[in-house]
């Protein structure tokens, strides 16, 4: 069960915008994901929008899940609106949680221990009667059976009496141990039939060795979250979990194998729009993770791959890169030129690294900006990629009781001159708006296409507001989706890269009206 949107979301400094959840709700169920957890209906109105929207996406196999806690002390769960925000939801599954620790039952519920449990009952009982299958998330499981074994098995037998599907142990505050997480589950499976799960937090650095001692002592259900997103040190992080079960564990866990070469999108795509990197040597899918230098460690992997890598890349969709040879990323993007119908040469394929390489040390980043990457290669191979070429442009700002952005842009759209101006609620929105006037009286059909997503990471933030910028755009056309990025110490330049290389990308490759300059120097 993956609650990016909803554990993940609570990570400080992320903040997901409408689009961002559905996104990534989408993309968690093309990767295979069991159950998605949306958010917590009824504690804010983000999330009930989340709820409303997501009944029109269609899921191939995932189901959605709405968070919610037990009911109050002494309010029956038909008159707690908290209890019913779940049904509202319209979502086969709840994912409730309720405490499992005397401590909190007292100190935070202010209630007594009898009428903690009967929370438990009533509320797991009044949702399973109203056709939702429930997961009983039993907070702060392990510092509850640390200080009473018998008062926290009692709540997990009230959940399962009362009809929960699952009942997860929680390492809520993150401090247990992997070996005691053995011990723990190994005696409530002597206590509890019902299928269990585990949800770990991250502050002792043990999340996912604890998720996976929990699934050896048999647990069958594991939260997490993407790239360890979370409060505090974060939540188990599914991106690591998900290969160790399958590559290491041999077990099934994803809908089929091509969910694992999925993994590496879902993740860098969650990176994007959080804003948390992924490092370079961040397990199984940060750049240096199959990275190999030195003159022994290349030597013996040009023998064989075996020597100095514990799995084939391939298999989640990495590669392998050798620090001193040509090699590094050409497979890659090979595969990507094929994909456009394209075949490289050698020289282009080192001209292209040359260029990627040049530009990531600027601060570029290609991994999810798959249009600026497309656009590389058609140009390498002799495509006219600028047929919509910036001149000159200017963005203002004004201040008369509101704030309005004013943009010009002169353009060559084709060998044809054209200047437009526009207004918006901000610089890159008025750019845009100016952009698009112009390339509409040659392109009309690029008024279907909507840019709907935007994201702007500082690259060194030593440099304070003199820093450069990364800036991601995300676009939309008739079920197409498709990404390019800009770098720039200036955002509205940075903007301005992105914005013409999404309208390039869909003249040149989703519309099919490309015109090669060799063809043309051919006169074809």
């Amino acid at each position: 069960m993956d609650t990016t949107l909803r554990d993940g979301a609570q990570t400080r400094g992320v903040t997901f915008t409408l689009h961002d959840k559905l996104r990534i709700a989408e993309k968690l169920d093309e990767l295979g994901v069991d159950i998605i957890e949306g958010g917590w209906p009824g504690s804010n109105p983000k999330d009930e929008d989340f709820f409303r929207e997501a009944r029109k996406l269609s899921f191939s196999h995932s189901r959605l899940g709405a968070f919610g806690s037990t009911r109050r002390p002494n309010v029956k769960p038909s008159q707690d609106p908290s209890v019913n925000a779940l049904l509202k939801a319209d979502v086969p599954v709840a994912i409730v949680f309720g405490k499992s620790w005397i401590l909190h039952v007292i100190d935070v519920l202010r209630t007594t221990p009898e009428e903690n449990l009967r929370m438990v009952a009533d509320t797991v009982e009044y949702l399973r009667e109203h056709g939702l299958e429930v997961v009983f998330d039993a907070e702060h499981f392990f510092d509850g059976y640390r200080e009473s074994p018998e008062y926290a098995l009692q709540v997990l037998k009230q959940a399962r009496d009362a009809g929960a599907s699952t009942i997860v142990l929680c390492d809520t505050n993150g401090g247990t141990l992997p070996f005691r997480v053995g011990e723990v589950v190994r005696r409530v499976r002597r206590e509890i039939d019902t299928r269990l799960g585990i949800h770990a937090h991250n502050d002792c650095g043990v999340a996912v060795a604890n998720s996976l001692v929990a699934v050896t002592e048999g647990v069958r259900h594991v939260q997490g979250t993407m790239i360890g997103l979370g409060e505090r040190c974060g939540n188990a992080d599914l991106t690591q979990i998900i290969p160790n079960l399958a590559l290491k564990m041999n077990y099934s866990v994803l809908k089929n194998s091509e969910g694992l070469r999925k993994l590496k999108d879902v993740a860098y795509y969650v990176a994007e729009v959080s804003g948390f990197q992924i490092t370079p040597n961040y397990p199984f899918f940060g750049v240096n993770a199959f990275a190999h230098k030195g003159g022994v460690h290349i030597d013996a992997m040009l023998k064989n791959p075996r020597t100095y890598e514990h799995i084939d890349p391939s298999l989640l969709n990495m590669e392998r890169t050798l620090s001193v040879s040509e090699l590094a990323g050409r497979a890659a993007l090979v595969n990507h030129a094929a994909k456009l119908g394209l075949v490289l040469t050698k020289e282009q394929v080192a001209s292209i690294l040359e260029k990627i390489k040049r530009l990531e040390a600027e601060g570029y980043h290609f991994e999810p900006a798959d249009a600026t990457v497309s656009l590389m290669i058609l140009e390498a191979v002799g495509y006219d990629v600028e047929r919509l070429r910036v001149r000159t442009w200017w963005v203002e700002v004004l201040m008369a009781g509101r704030i309005t952005a004013r943009a010009v842009v002169s353009m060559d759209i084709d060998g044809e001159a054209v200047t437009e101006m526009a207004e918006g609620v901000g610089p890159v929105h008025a750019l845009d708006a100016a952009i698009r006037a112009a390339v509409l009286k040659r392109y009309p059909q690029l008024e279907s296409t909507q840019l709907v997503n935007y994201k702007v990471s500082v690259i060194d933030t030593k440099d304070a507001t003199a820093a450069a910028v990364r800036v991601f755009i995300e676009f939309s056309d008739n079920g197409n989706r498709w990404a390019t990025t800009g770098v720039s110490k200036n955002i509205v330049e940075a903007s301005l890269k992105a914005i013409v290389d999404g309208y390039s990308y869909k003249l040149l490759v989703l519309d099919g009206g490309v015109t090669s300059r060799s063809q043309a120097d051919n006169g074809s």
